[in-house]
């Protein structure tokens, strides 16, 4: 983080629960809550990426939150977030990292492995917000972030069919 970024941010992450709240000193308080009965997904930290079962706020404001499926390809697990006018778009980029985009201009790379821990190198041309900062850490908490590539997950599933 550089020191004209804003945060750092405070990441709190309750699986069971199904919350991630995201505060820090002159950031917008960001929270995802994961809303139902079902049982949550053990393999992604806020238990879904089914978006009717999640609600998203920034600063008490709702916010669209709509994450893809997760299926084959790295971009399959992508999740959109739109803010006021603001878009974002947060995709895996390598195994361990995620791209964000702010308006689909990349402004950082976050890696999170789903335990509330969120790292994150931002671009220092791109003038990253408070908005941009808590978001974008929110989103890598909730649904941690990289992917295999498309290839190898197939491999993965063709070996599994294999006797």
């Amino acid at each position: 983080m550089s020191e004209n970024t804003p945060g750092p941010a405070r990441v709190r992450l309750d699986h069971r629960a199904g919350v991630v709240e995201v505060s820090g000193s002159g950031l917008p308080d960001v929270r995802l809550l994961r809303t139902g009965d079902e049982k949550p997904n053990e393999h992604i930290p806020i238990g879904t990426r089914d978006r009717a079962r999640l609600t998203l706020t920034v600063d008490g404001q709702p916010a669209r939150l709509t994450p893809a499926k997760g299926r084959l390809s790295r971009r399959s697990y992508r999740v959109d977030a739109k803010v006021g006018g603001t878009r974002y778009r947060l995709v895996p980029c390598s195994y361990g990292e995620s791209r964000l985009f702010r308006d689909g201009r990349r402004i950082g790379e976050l890696d999170s492995t789903g335990d509330g821990k969120v790292i994150d190198v931002w671009d220092g041309a791109a003038q990253v917000s408070a908005q941009d900062v808590a978001v974008g850490t929110a989103l890598a908490a909730a649904f941690g972030t990289g992917a295999a590539p498309w290839w190898e997950t197939a491999l993965d599933v063709i070996s599994e069919l294999l006797p």
